[in-house]
């Protein structure tokens, strides 16, 4: 599978393949393990963007309950919708595109790791002697991942660990997006297959990162409140319930008291004065 190349992606190329060649040659790495630290380092570089994506998926679970509310209020007019979802965000300053942030900038990466590798397959052996292989089953990282049975299990070990990561990464979907999320490994597998071993290694080392810090950040990240106690704002549509804006139902009116009748009885006599009587 080749990929149309223009001059930016020849000078990404230049670029990772200086990084590869200052670790393998200066600190003696393997050129497998040089991806590996290649790839550490990438992602400790995105570490900002990754806290930012972090607080974007904690944003979002605490605002979720009043989304719905606005996707159910707006369900049979979706421009509407997404004009009031948008409000919504800029209200709140909640940033959706957050999370998409570390894999965009991984892109670029990744792709300079495979031209990288097409060089390393067009070089003759001679000039890379047992250095191409990864911990002695896959013997050249540098040719397609299933040309050996070590590959098969790098394409086991990049399923489970995407798996994995889409499970930490897909917190704020629905139980649909993220069974979905979680199969679609599984449909690409043959696509990355066609890959160098290497890329192969490249994804699995930064997917085993994203498992690693989501089994971090759970951790440390505060629970969320119940919903009944999130503020809403003036894009919260109202409840049907007869509620207020912050979920508190408004005073019944008081009946008032019917007065107790009196019981029935004989009537009563009034006794005249006598002063009086004698005026008359």
């Amino acid at each position: 599978m080749m990929l149309f190349k223009i001059p930016i992606i020849g000078q990404l190329e230049t670029v990772a393949r200086h990084v590869l060649d200052w670790f393998h040659g200066t600190l003696h790495l393997p050129w497998a393990w040089a991806i590996v630290a290649t790839t550490i380092v990438v992602r400790m570089l995105l570490v900002p963007l990754t806290v930012k994506q972090i607080h974007s998926m904690q944003s979002l679970q605490r605002h979720a309950p009043q989304m719905k509310e606005i996707q159910k209020k707006y369900k049979g007019d979706k421009a509407k919708q997404n004009e009031e979802l948008m409000k919504f965000y800029r209200e709140n300053n909640i940033n959706p595109a957050a999370s998409c942030l570390p894999m965009l900038f991984q892109l670029p990466v990744f792709i300079a790791l495979y031209y990288s590798l097409k060089t390393f397959s067009r070089e003759p052996a001679a000039k890379h002697p047992g250095s191409l292989s990864f911990l002695h089953f896959i013997p050249s990282i540098a040719a397609h991942t299933t040309t050996h049975w070590g590959g098969y299990v790098l394409l086991v070990v990049y399923v489970a660990s995407q798996m994995m990561s889409t499970l930490y990464m897909s917190a704020t979907a629905d139980k649909t997006q993220r069974i979905l999320f979680m199969f679609m490994p599984l449909v690409f597998v043959f696509v990355i297959a066609r890959f160098p071993a290497g890329l192969v290694l490249y994804w699995v080392t930064t997917n085993l990162w994203t498992v690693g810090q989501g089994l971090i950040t759970r951790r440390l990240m505060p629970k969320t409140p119940p919903p009944d106690l999130f503020k809403r704002t003036s894009r919260t549509p109202p409840k049907d319930d007869g509620s207020d804006g912050n979920g508190a139902k408004p005073a019944a009116p008081e009946t008032p008291k019917a007065e107790t009748p009196r019981p029935a009885g004989p009537p009563r006599k009034v006794r005249r004065k006598k002063g009086a009587a004698r005026r008359r």
